[in-house]
């Protein structure tokens, strides 16, 4: 994520308990998928996992940009 957009969660992710709850769900997606791409190996559960994990993480990510582009435009 860009600085700018990190500035906003960080300020606006007090009081917005949304932007919040997606900014952390995003982060634990990052650290499952890096914790599966470290595997010299993937099952095929663990590459059907990823998958899924990765459309979560982009869903998640589109309503977090969402969230934050409402921010940028009271900012502005």
């Amino acid at each position: 994520m860009e600085s700018k957009d990190l500035a906003l969660i960080e300020k606006f992710g007090v009081e917005d308990v949304e932007l919040k709850s997606l900014w952390d769900q995003h982060i634990v997606y990052e650290k499952m998928l890096e914790k599966l791409e470290g595997k010299g190996y993937l099952s095929p559960t663990e590459t059907q996992e990823m998958k899924e994990l990765k459309k979560k993480k982009l869903a998640g990510k589109t309503k977090l940009q969402t969230i934050l582009d409402k921010y940028r435009d009271t900012e502005a």
